[in-house]
C-alpha cells in the first residue's frame, strides 16, 4: 500500500486490494469463522472433560499452588461479581455475538479477523453455559476451573475473549480498521 493509500484511508493493505471480486473478504470471514469454533470447541471440550473428571474433587495442583484446576459455577462475571445479574451477562455476550457479525460483513483485514473470532469464540462458550447449565435459562452458572493463586477463577472462553480484546486494542493503536484501511494520525 502507497503512503498515499494509507493517509487517505484507501481500504485494503496490498493482500485484499490484489483479490479479484472481494475474494479476499470471504476468505476473512472464514478465518474469523475457523478461529472462533477452534476457541469454542476448545472452551467446550475442556469443560466437559472437567466437569465430568475434576468438579466435586479436590484442586489438582499443576504447579505446586500457584497454578490449580479448581471447578467452581461462577453465576456472575470476572471475579464473580454480579452473581445476581446473570441474566445480564446473557444479553451481552448476545450483543457482542450480533455487533461481531455486523463487523463481519465488512472484514477485511486477517488480524480483525483472528481477534473477532476469539471473541466469538469466547462470548458463545461463556453463553452455552449461561443457557443451558443448571439452572438453565439464560441463568446457568459458566464452568471455570483454571486457578492460578491470587487471582480469579477463569476458563479457556474468558482467555479468547481477553486475548481477542488485547489484539483489538493493538490493532485500534496501530490505526488498522476491519475494512483493512490503515490510519496515520
Amino acid at each position: 500500500m502507497t503512503e498515499a493509500e494509507q493517509t487517505t484511508g484507501t481500504p485494503g493493505s496490498g493482500a485484499a486490494a490484489d483479490a479479484p471480486g472481494g475474494v479476499k473478504g470471504g476468505r476473512r470471514i472464514g478465518a474469523l469463522l475457523v478461529v472462533a469454533a477452534f476457541a469454542y470447541l476448545l472452551d467446550l471440550g475442556s469443560k466437559l472433560l472437567v466437569v465430568a473428571k475434576l468438579e466435586h474433587h479436590d484442586a489438582i495442583e499443576v504447579f505446586g499452588t500457584w497454578l490449580q484446576f479448581e471447578v467452581i459455577r461462577n453465576r456472575g462475571a470476572a471475579f464473580g461479581i454480579g452473581e445476581a445479574m446473570t441474566i445480564v451477562f446473557t444479553v451481552i455476550a448476545s450483543a457482542v455475538i450480533v455487533v461481531i457479525a455486523r463487523i463481519a460483513r465488512k472484514l477485511y483485514s486477517l488480524p480483525w479477523a483472528i481477534a473477532l473470532g476469539l471473541l466469538l469464540g469466547g462470548a458463545l462458550g461463556n453463553l452455552t453455559d449461561r443457557l443451558f447449565r443448571s439452572p438453565g435459562g439464560f441463568e446457568g452458572g459458566v464452568v471455570d476451573f483454571i486457578a492460578p493463586a491470587h487471582f480469579a477463577v477463569f476458563n479457556l472462553a474468558d482467555s479468547a475473549i481477553v486475548c481477542g480484546g488485547f489484539l483489538i486494542v493493538i490493532l485500534s493503536f496501530r490505526g488498522l480498521d476491519p475494512d483493512g484501511t490503515v490510519h496515520n494520525d
